[in-house]
């Protein structure tokens, strides 16, 4: 298909040099350096903490158990119920809020793990104020004031009943 386009000239020239500049500074030189001293920085302190057995320092200090509670807990993405062993009904809401949330999270463990059935889960509120939700079936805990007041506190009504 011919064209109208001359190719030299002084439109052409100033086109094909734009192209050019901008084909070359997509990412520019020195950005791809800072990128690669971050990636190596990091490799380096990670190194550095492996190999000098480093202990962890993000992890909250160890607590004594203060209260626990075990029940089942069972639900259906909205409603959840909790029941004691028991028999005793520690939960029986239509909205679960957090914890449909945290429910399905633990069913989806369930899956991953092949557990059969609807094994109980511990409560542990400890002595620093936090509360651990473990399933002793698969070996899966979450720290339930990880996610906020708001979200912790529909987990303290379990403690009242």
């Amino acid at each position: 298909m011919a064209t109208n386009r001359i190719e030299s000239g002084l439109y052409y020239d100033a086109e094909r040099r734009e192209m050019e500049r901008r084909d070359r500074d997509m990412i520019p030189r020195g950005a791809l350096f800072a990128m690669l001293a971050l990636v190596l920085a990091s490799l380096g302190l990670a190194t550095y903490a492996s190999v000098t057995d480093r202990t962890p320092s993000g992890r909250p200090a160890v607590a004594e158990v203060v209260d626990a509670r075990t029940f089942v807990l069972e639900g259906d993405g909205v409603a959840v119920s909790a029941v004691a062993p028991d028999g005793t009904v520690l939960l029986d809401t239509d909205n679960g809020a957090f914890i449909a949330v945290v429910n399905d999270a633990l069913q989806r463990k369930r899956v991953v793990h092949d557990i059969a059935g609807n094994p109980p889960v511990t409560l542990s509120r400890l002595a620093n104020g936090r509360l651990v939700l473990s399933d002793p079936a698969t070996g899966w805990s979450t720290e339930l004031t990880s996610f906020g007041a708001g979200n912790t506190r529909y987990w303290y009504a379990l403690f009242e009943n």
